[in-house]
């Protein structure tokens, strides 16, 4: 079942007509993760939906759901002891690879048993994907049975897949370095003229050094998820000039990619108990939530303080763990921090953080958070970016500036590896794409200002709705989906985890 938001007006570019669907099963039980034996003995109870399925008619869909993820499951259990992952048509065995992964482990999991073919190709350079063959394959007999259970490739995949290796040879990956150098000469100035005005003109101070930390933060973005020898060099552009660490950035954020929208999984749905983007359970509800059309403001701001706090926690961590270049990550954080307090009072930075803090909320969140969310899995990644994201129209040069690529949203998620520069070039390109392939509302935009009310009205909805029953959790270990319900290695870690918190005991790590 998916979960569908209509947009709230009509008058937005090619608006989603689909009502909006709040689904679920296990939901409310967050932050485990289901074993099957749990599963297996629900309830039936359907929580409150504004579709036209009947109660009836949503309970018998749910029991044949938990009837076919039991079958599949046993089935899966006498075989597969692996994590397999399937690439441009062949099954990887992934289960003693996953720990070395660069990225981390972490989301590989959510592929377990699943094509990754679009996302691995979305986050790897060319050099990377032609390692992918000396990887191990899967059984034959595990590789049979999964290709049995997982759906055949869409024509929208097979036609994207076509789209990307033409935009790849024609080299729209190509980097232009005097618009890097550019850019990078204006968030300098922006430094430069903070620090000048510190004594003289602190609000104005306040002002610049908030616009450097945001545009620190959408130059480390590209950087980050950047290919080329360029992006190698200023990997940790974010973590010294904006505090915001390239490994934490890389967790976080590869899963939104991977898994946009989809509940209980995407980080950047769970921004509650602060802000809902729809009715949670009543275990899961906040006071807060009948009044965040009011607040959203304050919750924003503390959005890059929040970063911070998880940018160091994160980087500590990886050290332990011995990620690379976490020690890297480390000394750059260092850096930030020790020239940040040389250079300004805190009259002057802390401000900062939270003026620059609502100025990225402001941008990152309406691009995804009032388009479909999904209470499961989707199979076909390139319908789901088109369903999950609208651009926004920016209407002058320093909002172009400011919005720093996020307004390209679309563009971003289907080549978040190509320089953003080439971003607007492509806005023809996926519009005719969607016409060949019959996306009909594939290519969605608004204009910055109403994609911003829009958002607003997100909000307000939420806050005067009841709570649900039973609706979904925004974090926790996430959907009902192949890991866990499989026999491999990760899902059962996932779920001897999950019945130590269930019975408070700790678990041991996989």
């Amino acid at each position: 079942m998916t979960a569908v938001r209509p947009s709230p007006s009509s008058s937005q570019t090619n608006t989603n007509t689909n009502a909006n669907t709040i689904s679920s099963t296990q939901a409310g039980r967050c932050p485990f993760r289901m074993p099957l034996e749990m599963v297996a003995t629900l309830p039936t109870k359907v929580t409150k939906r504004v579709d036209l399925r009947s109660p009836d008619e949503e309970t018998r869909l749910l029991k044949e759901k938990v009837e076919a993820k039991a079958r599949q499951y046993e089935a899966e259990k006498k075989i597969r002891k692996t994590l397999d992952v399937r690439m441009h048509g062949v099954w990887y065995n992934l289960s003693g690879w996953r720990k070395a992964h660069p990225a981390g482990a972490h989301w590989i999991d959510w592929y377990d048993g699943r094509d990754a073919t679009e996302v691995m190709d979305a986050f790897h350079s060319d050099r990377a994907r032609k390692m992918l063959p000396r990887l191990p394959k899967s059984k034959p007999d595990t590789a049979d049975m999964l290709e049995n259970s997982v759906p055949k490739d869409t024509n929208v995949q097979i036609e994207f897949r076509k789209l990307r290796d033409k935009l790849e040879a024609d080299g729209w990956w190509k980097r232009d370095i005097k618009r890097e150098v550019r850019l990078v000469g204006i968030w300098t100035s922006l430094v430069i003229g903070a620090a000048l005005t510190t004594k003289s003109i602190p609000a104005l101070s306040i002002w610049l050094l908030s616009l450097s930390f945001t545009q620190a933060g959408w130059l480390g973005h590209d950087y980050i998820h950047g290919i080329d020898k360029w992006t190698d060099k200023f990997r940790m552009f974010a973590t010294v000039c904006g505090g915001l660490g390239a490994t934490w950035w890389s967790d976080k954020h590869n899963k939104h990619h991977a898994l946009t929208n989809e509940m209980g999984v995407d980080e950047d749905l769970a921004t509650d108990p602060f802000l809902f983007t729809w009715a949670p359970s009543p275990e899961n509800d906040s006071p807060m939530r009948k009044i965040q059309h009011y607040i959203f403001w304050m919750i924003f701001s503390a959005l890059f303080a929040l970063w911070r706090v998880d940018t160091v926690q994160v980087i500590i961590q990886a050290v332990k763990e011995k990620r690379p270049k976490a020690k890297k990550d480390f000394y750059a954080i260092g850096i930030h921090y020790a020239v940040l307090f040389a250079l300004f009072p805190i009259k002057v930075w802390l401000p900062s953080v939270f003026v620059s803090g609502l100025l990225s909320a402001l941008i990152v969140t309406p691009t995804h958070q009032d388009e479909e969310m999904f209470d499961e899995f989707q199979m076909d990644w390139v319908t789901a970016q088109f369903r999950s994201t609208r651009n926004a129209v920016t209407t002058n040069p320093f909002s172009e500036w400011l919005w720093g690529g996020m307004q390209y949203q679309l563009e971003h998620h289907l080549f978040p590896t190509m320089p953003r520069s080439n971003y607007p070039k492509l806005k023809p390109i996926l519009q005719k794409f969607c016409d060949d392939v019959g996306l009909e509302d594939g290519y969605r935009e608004t204009n910055e200002f109403k994609i911003l009310y829009d958002n607003w009205k997100i909000y307000r909805k939420v806050a005067k709705m009841d709570a649900v029953e039973g609706a979904l959790c925004s974090r926790g270990d996430g959907q009902l989906g192949a890991i866990d319900m499989s026999a491999s290695p990760a899902a059962m870690a996932a779920r001897k985890k999950a019945e130590a918190r269930a019975t408070g005991k700790s678990a041991i790590a996989f």
